[in-house]
């Protein structure tokens, strides 16, 4: 039997694979997300409102087990309105091919990522630099970052007026770094969420102009000294296609601790 629950369910701290589901526990915490479970606490089924949902079946449930669970949770489900689901290739793969046959879709993978914690960080020497919250008067370089940053991601030009709002945001959090150097900012991080035992770093950035000069790998190593001292884990996704980004991450620290597949569906083509 299936039921809801919240952030505060001790569901979400049984999850072995935590650093690959740790995005779960962000999602869980807005009262507009979807968020279902198992009774026996095996399965959890987590959307934030118009984005794709997160899925995550204990590996102990046998073949059959997991079948029953996948179809209760098809029949509460409504309709072909799901844009697509993540989580371990072997769970998002069984349960993409069972939603697109019970809706008439296609499916495809879009991104497969790795997950990284950092149990100990190595931080990068002779960088020039350091690094500094983002203030106010930084909206337009953080929004032309920003701009970099998704058009690094999804491959399409973004005006960075468009975002200036997310910038504005982003540094009103207070999570928001800069590196500078000579006081002019050449590479951005954030620290994205916080869950009870790891923290989320993401929006890392550097323009192409001030490539190659340890920037991302000295502000991703210093905020995780600042996670550290918090007794929090540094914890990313890097997607996989991206092999730069990845050793940077590797070498100062991060392990891998498995990959997390990120399948949208499509309507059928006639």
């Amino acid at each position: 039997m299936l039921q809801t629950f919240d952030s505060q369910d001790p569901v979400l701290n049984q999850i072995a694979d935590e650093v690959q589901y740790n995005l779960i526990h962000r999602i869980c915490e807005s009262k507009l997300s979807k968020c279902i479970k198992t009774a026996d606490d095996t399965m959890i089924y987590a959307q934030s409102e118009g984005n794709n949902a997160w899925l995550w079946i204990s590996k102990q449930l046998a073949e059959d087990e997991r079948n029953h669970v996948l179809h209760e949770l098809l029949e509460v489900l409504e309709g072909p309105t799901l844009p697509g689901v993540t989580g371990d290739p072997v769970t998002v793969e069984h349960f993409a091919r069972l939603y697109s046959e019970a809706n008439a879709l296609e499916y495809f993978t879009h991104m497969t990522m790795e997950a990284y914690s950092c149990p100990g960080v190595k931080k990068p020497s002779h960088v020039k630099g350091s690094m500094h919250p983002a203030a106010k008067h930084h909206v337009e370089t953080v929004a032309k970052f920003l701009a970099g940053f998704s058009e690094d991601a999804h491959g399409a030009k973004v005006d960075p007026a468009s975002q200036i709002s997310a910038a504005e945001g982003a540094i009103g959090t207070g999570n928001l770094y800069l590196w500078i150097v000579d006081s002019q900012p050449v590479s951005m991080a954030k620290i994205a969420h916080r869950s009870t035992r790891h923290a989320r770093i993401n929006a890392v950035y550097t323009p192409p102009v001030s490539r190659k000069n340890g920037y991302a790998s000295a502000i991703v190593a210093e905020l995780c000294s600042v996670l550290e001292g918090e007794l929090l884990e540094p914890m990313l996704y890097a997607d996989l296609q991206n092999p730069d980004s990845n050793k940077v991450y590797q070498n100062i620290g991060f392990v891998a601790r498995g990959n997390v597949v990120d399948i949208k569906f499509k309507a059928q083509i006639s």
